[in-house]
């Protein structure tokens, strides 16, 4: 399918999602090597002849190719495009970016690998025959975005033709979190799930999935009806397809609003609005009412809640409590799977996912969903029904149900590794990176702050603060001459009501800050037109006035000009924390592993004295990404061998900590392959660390600065910042025509405040 006319974006968010498929490198998805290909040997072991005796052994034995192959880690998201979101048949083509949304997803949750196949077939046949011939290289096949009713036809085919599993996640995805919402639902209200009455509007591949799911948990058929565009599904109704005529049922309502009177369930996966006030009103006392049609679910819950307050909601989305999010299924879902090999995704399975999502969010809220709702302390009830997508428990929750029911109905090739150790793998497989970023933003959204973006004439700065706004991170303030940010504002298509715009010249706070800075700097040299000439012409030096005189919480700066002189203005302005010092951090995330790392850009060769200051400041910056603090002096030796000045000063340092009593793990000198071997103990059984290091202290900045790049480059890790800790407002600096992306992250850095203590 195409269209005669050109795509114009007609939004910020569009032009933004546009340059964020499209650089640095077009697409979301890229392959890696699992394997060094760097000599003549890796090269001979890979390919050819080495790779002949893999052959031979899947050639002998079939279910080898799990051994040696990546099938078992590898799934295919597979569409025509007949059906993509809400946009309905816009061809394959056009289906790509959202199977390369879903490949990422499958990799952000769950570590699952995922490769989009877009097929360019709309008749059933084909398409079938298509997948039947490539899908046994895969661990399993996630259908997407196919219309309905082919749709059910194409996945019960391909499950039969196939020895993997096979997942149509529009069905599947939305009847499994329904599902756990309605266990929990029913047993907050008392109800029992064989004598509630349900009311289903809308019949597409959802709808009938989600009622499918819970008449196999014990809603009873008989207590159910089904709503589509035409009317209530009757018994004797004509012209119903095969899936849909088996929910045929003895009524005689013939609407909806007919058949809502006294139900205990109103199911909705149809269209906005379809839900009325009437209809709500008409419903049993305590209902249970899952809207979720997307963007704009049949009814807000403000509406309902304008009629009766004895409503149990669920939604598709995240602005409302109880969201019914696809994500919290089919990534543990496949998780469980593929661990055990199974040969399909069985009803068994899909009823174990269920129940797992019903039991975790009756356990206690982690800080991490907490503060995701504005710092609540959410606990199971009306408002949480279903777990929070952002639940650092799923990985590790939710698999090993699934896993076992495969082994217990037969379709795993694989026995249940049931155990501790199954359940720290799983956790050790969630994307370290987005964890840390997921706590921030989470945190910041609750606290809402104020960020000052200092270079506010700059068009990258100035998206950059629309986006941390936009977003609900906090409130953005652009420091620049209006007449420059509004014709900016314009030329990027930004409404120039959104930002507040601060001149420093013209600022109500022009003179207080210069009589601030002036009582600072007068007995350095400074005379008084020297700090006013400061205020007015300087961003970061007023900037970091405001955050003095507290117009505002944290500020991002550096687009423009190098760090040390921006660290030069902002230090006329603020001091380090008290006892403490600006120390440069720099988070190193593995899979795996996390490191944080100082100092890496403020200390150039750090005393003794210095480097205990910054060991206390990057402990804390990692209590505050919700690490345990293991610290490690790094050096050229270990305990003293060899012998020199430098490991001298860092076991001088060593020696500081014990005289402070700090309250975390510390050790050293120690060489960074000790440092990080977890099995260092063996040689060295007096260290102190109990696991291996993961807050490393550089003895120079250069050293520092070596190693993370080094780690970037070679080491194929994410490095986030340098970000700065230790002075007494929170300032983050970033590196010269840094992206978008990157100030955002800095300025949400900010916002979270690396210097807050943790509890």
């Amino acid at each position: 399918m195409s269209s005669d006319k050109p795509y114009s974006a007609d939004s910020q968010l569009d032009i933004d999602a546009l340059l964020f498929h499209n650089k640095p490198t077009p697409g979301k998805l890229a392959i890696a090597a699992t394997k060094p290909m760097s000599t003549q040997r890796d090269l001979a072991l890979a390919y050819s002849p080495g790779v002949a005796a893999p052959v031979r052994a899947i050639a002998a034995d079939p279910d080898a190719v799990y051994d040696y192959t990546s099938k078992g880690n590898m799934v295919a998201v597979v569409s025509n495009g007949t059906a993509i979101l809400g946009l309905g048949n816009l061809g394959p083509r056009a289906s790509k970016p959202v199977m390369e949304g879903k490949a990422i997803l499958f990799k952000r949750f769950a570590d699952i690998d995922a490769v989009d196949i877009e097929i360019d077939y709309t008749d059933p046949e084909e398409f079938i025959a298509c997948v039947r011939g490539f899908g046994d290289t895969f661990g399993g096949i996630n259908l997407e975005d196919i219309k309905s009713p082919e749709c059910f036809d194409i996945e019960r085919r391909l499950r039969e033709m196939l020895d993997i599993p096979v997942f149509h996640d529009d069905q599947h995805g939305t009847a499994i979190i329904a599902t756990a919402g309605l266990i929990n639902a029913c047993d907050i209200t008392g109800r029992k799930l064989e004598d509630t009455k349900v009311v289903l509007c809308g019949a597409g591949a959802a709808g009938l999935s989600v009622l499918e799911l819970i008449e196999s948990i014990g809603v009873r058929p008989e207590n159910t009806i089904v709503v589509d565009i035409d009317g209530v599904v009757y018994e004797g109704r004509e012209g119903l397809h095969e899936r849909l005529a088996k929910h045929a049922v003895k009524t005689e309502a013939r609407t909806l609003a007919e058949a809502a009177v006294g139900a205990d369930v109103l199911l909705g996966l149809s269209a906005a609005g379809v839900f009325t006030k009437e209809i709500i009103a008409s419903l049993a006392p305590n209902p249970i009412v899952f809207a979720m049609a997307n963007p704009t679910p049949e009814i807000t819950p403000e509406a309902v809640k304008s009629v009766r307050d004895d409503v149990i909601m669920a939604t598709g989305r995240s602005d409302y409590p109880n969201q019914v999010n696809n994500v919290l299924g089919f990534p543990y879902i496949f998780r469980g799977a593929l661990d055990v090999r199974a040969r399909t995704i069985n009803e068994e399975m899909k009823i174990a996912a269920a129940r797992a999502l019903a039991a975790l969010a009756r356990e206690d809220v982690p800080d991490e969903v907490a503060v995701a709702y504005k710092g609540e302390r959410l606990q199971y009830g009306r408002d949480y029904i279903i777990p929070s997508p952002f639940d650092p428990r799923l990985i590790s929750w939710v698999p090993p149900f699934v896993a076992k029911a495969a082994v217990d109905s037969g379709v795993a090739r694989l026995p249940f590794a049931e155990g501790v150790n199954y359940t720290h793998t799983l956790a050790r497989r969630l994307d370290p990176t987005a964890a840390l970023q997921q706590r921030v933003a989470a945190s910041i959204r609750a606290e809402e702050k104020t960020i000052v973006f200092a270079e506010g004439e700059e068009p990258s700065v100035i998206r950059a603060a629309h986006a941390f706004q936009s977003q609900g991170l906090g409130k953005a303030i652009l420091v620049a001459r209006e007449n420059v940010a509004l014709a900016n504002m314009r030329e990027l298509g930004i409404p120039t009501d959104t930002l507040e715009i601060c001149n420093a010249r013209l600022s109500e706070h022009n003179s207080d800050y210069a009589d601030f800075l002036y009582g600072r700097l007068q007995r350095k040299g400074y005379l008084r037109r020297d700090v006013q000439r400061l205020v007015n012409n300087d961003r970061n030096v007023f900037s970091a006035c405001m955050l003095k005189m507290g117009q505002a919480d944290g500020m991002v700066t550096g687009v423009t000009r190098h760090s040390n002189v921006v660290m030069r203005d902002v230090k006329l302005a603020l001091e380090p924390v008290e006892g403490g010092r600006a120390v440069g951090v720099a988070a190193a995330v593995s899979r795996g592993r996390t490191l944080i790392i100082g100092d890496i850009s403020v200390t150039e060769f750090p005393d003794a004295q210095a480097l205990a200051e910054i060991a206390i400041a990057t402990a804390n910056a990692a209590r505050r990404f919700g690490l345990t603090p293991h610290l490690a002096f790094l050096s050229y030796s270990s305990f003293g061998n060899p012998p020199g000045e430098r490991s001298e000063k860092m076991q001088h340092a060593v020696r500081i900590l014990d005289e402070l009593g700090v309250d975390f793990e510390y050790e050293g000198e120690l060489a960074a392959d000790i440092a990080l071997d977890p099995d260092h103990h063996e040689l060295y059984p007096f260290s102190r660390l109990s696991e291996p290091a993961n807050v490393l202290i550089m003895p120079a900045v250069h050293s520092a600065s070596i190693a993370v790049r080094l780690l970037k480059a070679a080491g194929g890790a994410t490095v986030i910042g340098p970000m700065l800790v230790g002075l007494e407002k929170p300032v983050q600096i970033a590196r010269l025509g840094a992206s978008v992306t990157d100030i955002v992250n800095l300025a949400s850095i900010a916002a979270y405040d690396l210097n807050k203590p943790t509890a």
